[in-house]
């Protein structure tokens, strides 16, 4: 295991009870909601080429208009 993981386990681990579950459930949410947005994007990565090429195709066709003046 690696040094902060054992360092952030005997940290926990010195927590009381109620505290220590909060900080795991903290944790693993926390964990689940990253490995849910990778998987989010590794999906989504050819639609979001798609909608690009098509963004930029109407905008080379001059189908797009500015957003403000520069």
């Amino acid at each position: 295991m690696s040094q902060v993981y054992e360092t952030l386990r005997e940290r926990i681990e010195q927590l009381p009870e109620a505290e220590r579950d909060q900080w795991c459930q903290w944790l693993l949410e926390d964990l689940e909601d990253e490995l849910r947005w990778q998987e989010l994007f590794e999906h989504s990565q050819d639609m979001l080429s798609q909608l690009a090429d098509e963004a930029l195709q109407a905008h080379r066709s001059g189908k797009t208009t500015p957003l403000w003046d520069q």
